[in-house]
Parts: C-alpha cells; structure tokens; sequence
C-alpha cells in the first residue's frame, strides 16, 4: 500500500476541519483550482502546514533575490530563469519590492505572470534602453498585478495566443523618441497557416489597466484592430479597458 504523503500539522493544532484529516496531495490537488491571487495566496495564512502547500512548487514558481545562497525548489533570480524552467499551465509569482530587469524574455508556452504585492506599483518589471521589449508573447498568456516599464520599444510585445493583461500599469518613459515607443504592440494576423492556434484565435484583452507615454496606447502590425474601448477617470490615473482582436 502506497504510504500517504502528509506534513505534521502545528502543535496544537485541532482537528476541527474536514480539510485537516486530507493528506497533502489531496489538499493540494484542491488548492490548485484557487485563483493564484487573492485566493490561493490567502490560503498561506491560515497555518503553517496550508502555508507549506500554497507556496509548494507544483503549485507555483516564485521569481525573488535570495537573501543568502540558498537554493529553495521552484524559487529563481530573475523571470527568465523562471520562465524558461515553468511547464506549460504554470504561474510565475514575482515578488514585491525592488526592480525586476525583463529585456527581450520570449514566452513560448502558456503561462500566467502575477505580481506579488498588494498594488502593481509595488512589482516592477524594467526594460532597459537597447531592448526592443520587456516580454514576447507567442502563446496565449495572463499577466496580472504589474508595473512594466520600458525606456525606449515597447513593454508588450504580442505574436499569436491570446493575452490578458489585468490591473497593470505599463509606462513608456517619456524621451525624444516617443514616436518610437509602444506600451502594446501586436503583431498577430488573423489566420497564419503555420500557426497551431488556429482554433484558437490570437487577441490581446486589457482589464482595469493604466497605460501611460509612447506615441499610441496600441499598435497593431498585424490584422488584428483595437475594439470596444472603455476608460474609467480617476484624480491621479485613468484606466483602460478594451480588446485587440480579428477585425
């Protein structure tokens, strides 16, 4: 008989829940059909031993600066180490604080990239001057909770797959070359013969997000156009939502 796989419960610790007799593959199992934020992030306060399975590396890859040399499972320096490791259906939570460099990172597989903190100002994503952008999109993908900035390109760069960018901030730096800087660009077409998203369909959706600098919020290459645009005013900040899709 397989020997079940459970982590010691806190001393102290009732057993009042039905949750607390699970073993922790099947808890986990549960946990992974939370949404990474707020839910299953919530979940890490309950205990230690719900703690220990929200943050458990099947679950989620996390993107942080060690604070001594220690190598922790699913734990990497930066997002392109952690993009290029994640199998595809992975979440990649980036920790809050300090400055994240993402310069020309490709994002071949499915993936959902969420800032860690409480606001998207407290996780930021810098690309550097010489970059064309911050990430490459080629496969349907969900960002969410970030600030992406970009010196001069573009902070998003789309391909094919459909994207979802969610309470974000994207910032163009403002500089001579505005003309030349893009928060969005998408370059998919409507229909490509090579492409195995056919199915699919290719198209970039924008929710609660705040666009500021570059010459146009989007840019689109390919056949895809901009629809059904809505903005919301605040006293600091204004806040878009809108789709780029087939024509």
């Amino acid at each position: 008989m397989t020997k079940r796989w459970i982590s010691p419960a806190p001393s102290g610790e009732a057993l009042t829940s039905p949750f607390n007799i699970l073993d922790d593959g099947c808890l986990m199992h549960i946990l992974s059909f939370l949404s990474p934020i707020p839910d299953r992030y919530n979940t890490a306060l309950v205990c230690h031993r719900w703690r220990f399975l929200a943050c458990h590396p099947k679950l989620w890859l996390r993107v942080e600066r060690p604070i001594r040399n220690i190598i922790e499972p699913g734990v990497y320096p930066n997002l392109e180490a952690a993009v290029s490791a994640a199998r595809p259906g992975d979440t990649i939570l980036i920790a809050a604080g300090g400055a994240h460099v993402a310069c020309n990172i490709q994002i071949k597989k499915p993936l959902c990239i969420i800032g860690g903190g409480e606001l998207p100002d407290d996780t930021v994503l810098t690309c550097s001057r010489g970059s064309d952008n911050a990430l490459e999109f080629l496969s349907t993908c969900k960002i969410a909770n970030l600030t992406i900035r970009a010196e001069l390109g573009c902070c998003l760069l789309h391909r094919s797959g459909r994207l979802t960018i969610e309470e974000c901030l994207l910032q163009c730096e403002q500089n001579p070359l505005d003309y030349l800087s893009f928060p969005i660009i998408s370059t998919a077409i409507e229909y490509d013969s090579f492409s195995s998203l056919k199915e699919q369909g290719h198209g970039v959706t924008v929710v609660r997000t705040r666009i500021e600098g570059g010459a146009k919020a989007v840019r689109t290459n390919g056949t895809l156009a901009l629809q059904r645009v809505r903005a919301i005013y605040s006293r600091s900040s204004v806040f878009f939502w809108f789709e780029v899709g087939e024509k």
